[in-house]
Protein backbone atom coordinates (compact mmCIF):
# COMPACT_ATOMS: atom_id res chain seq x y z
CA UNK A 1 0.00 0.00 0.00
CA UNK A 2 1.44 3.37 -0.77
CA UNK A 3 1.86 5.83 1.93
CA UNK A 4 0.59 9.57 1.56
CA UNK A 5 4.56 10.59 1.78
CA UNK A 6 5.12 8.30 -1.47
CA UNK A 7 2.70 10.16 -3.35
CA UNK A 8 3.70 13.34 -2.74
CA UNK A 9 7.31 12.37 -3.88
CA UNK A 10 5.86 10.62 -7.02
CA UNK A 11 3.71 13.94 -7.63
CA UNK A 12 6.96 16.24 -7.79
CA UNK A 13 8.75 14.26 -10.41
CA UNK A 14 10.42 16.26 -12.46
CA UNK A 15 10.21 15.12 -16.06
CA UNK A 16 9.56 17.28 -19.25
CA UNK A 17 6.82 17.64 -21.32
CA UNK A 18 8.43 15.90 -24.06
CA UNK A 19 9.61 12.76 -21.87
CA UNK A 20 5.71 12.42 -20.67
CA UNK A 21 4.29 12.54 -23.92
CA UNK A 22 7.28 10.21 -25.66
CA UNK A 23 6.22 7.96 -22.79
CA UNK A 24 2.80 8.06 -23.49
CA UNK A 25 2.75 7.58 -27.35
CA UNK A 26 5.37 4.48 -26.98
CA UNK A 27 2.90 2.96 -24.55
CA UNK A 28 -0.07 3.22 -27.03
CA UNK A 29 2.44 1.52 -29.91
CA UNK A 30 3.33 -0.99 -27.01
CA UNK A 31 6.58 -1.91 -27.83
CA UNK A 32 8.85 -0.20 -24.92
CA UNK A 33 12.50 -1.70 -23.78
CA UNK A 34 12.58 -3.02 -20.12
CA UNK A 35 15.17 -0.13 -19.04
CA UNK A 36 13.27 2.94 -21.07
CA UNK A 37 10.25 1.84 -18.81
CA UNK A 38 11.57 1.62 -15.71
CA UNK A 39 13.49 4.88 -16.19
CA UNK A 40 10.23 6.53 -16.74
CA UNK A 41 8.96 4.61 -13.81
CA UNK A 42 10.84 6.75 -12.12
CA UNK A 43 10.87 10.02 -13.53
CA UNK A 44 7.71 10.77 -14.69
CA UNK A 45 4.98 12.31 -12.81
CA UNK A 46 1.54 9.99 -12.44
CA UNK A 47 -0.41 13.15 -12.97
CA UNK A 48 1.12 14.50 -16.41
CA UNK A 49 1.06 10.84 -17.65
CA UNK A 50 -2.94 10.51 -16.59
CA UNK A 51 -3.22 13.94 -18.47
CA UNK A 52 -1.29 13.06 -21.74
CA UNK A 53 -2.99 9.95 -21.85
CA UNK A 54 -6.62 11.32 -21.98
CA UNK A 55 -5.34 14.34 -24.41
CA UNK A 56 -3.62 11.66 -26.69
CA UNK A 57 -6.62 8.67 -26.65
CA UNK A 58 -9.17 12.11 -26.73
CA UNK A 59 -6.99 12.96 -30.71
CA UNK A 60 -6.80 9.32 -31.61
CA UNK A 61 -10.76 9.26 -31.56
CA UNK A 62 -10.81 12.33 -33.01
CA UNK A 63 -8.56 11.14 -35.79
CA UNK A 64 -10.17 8.00 -36.27
CA UNK A 65 -13.23 9.87 -37.32
CA UNK A 66 -12.24 12.32 -39.44
CA UNK A 67 -10.53 9.43 -41.15
CA UNK A 68 -13.90 7.70 -41.01
CA UNK A 69 -15.76 10.90 -42.66
CA UNK A 70 -13.72 11.26 -44.94
CA UNK A 71 -13.74 7.75 -46.55
CA UNK A 72 -17.75 7.82 -45.96
CA UNK A 73 -18.33 11.14 -47.53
Amino acid sequence: MTTPQTLRDAVRRKASFGQTVRAVLWSFFGVRKRADYEADAAQLNPVHVIIVGVAAAAAFVVALLAIVKWIVG
